[in-house]
């Protein structure tokens, strides 16, 4: 089944009409500290070890089984949408049933000269947090378990 793509203020209108529904960050903790739609939760897809040295965040799968039903509509964002759509396919692979990527995510989706091609949410002007408590991969590690 095709994931369901969408753009950050037609995600933000997602999450207002499904209350139940959870926007899922997949950046980094350093990342989603900075910033982030507020509300969501952050379980990052990859670990960042240095410039282009992505490494695959061996617990994403286990920390959202234990944090989220499967049925539970996800609204999935990063920083332009790549890391997202592997995510929602990992989530997919693994029984998840109502993904939606957020193309463009938090930061925006840019062509090979840089150039902005979809505005990010904060760009967009949507609802922005800094804060972490709860909504922390940490806190949602231990919740899990690890």
């Amino acid at each position: 089944m095709a994931i369901k793509q969408t753009e950050p203020p037609q995600a933000y209108e997602i999450l207002k009409a499904n209350p139940d529904a959870v926007y899922l960050d997949v950046r980094t903790e350093a990342e989603f500290a900075q910033g982030h739609p507020a509300g969501a939760i952050n379980i990052p897809v990859v670990f960042i070890r240095g410039p282009g040295q992505m490494e695959p965040n061996h617990d994403f799968l286990r920390v959202a089984e234990s944090t989220l039903p499967r049925n539970k509509k996800l609204v999935v964002g990063c920083m332009a949408g790549g890391r997202s759509q592997r995510a929602c396919e990992i989530l997919e692979e693994a029984g998840f049933t109502d993904l939606t990527n957020v193309r463009g995510g938090f930061g925006g989706a840019r062509d090979q000269s840089g150039r902005v091609v979809v505005p990010g949410w904060r760009e967009a002007g949507l609802p922005v947090s800094d804060e972490v408590g709860e909504n922390s991969y940490q806190s949602l590690r231990r919740k899990a378990g690890l």
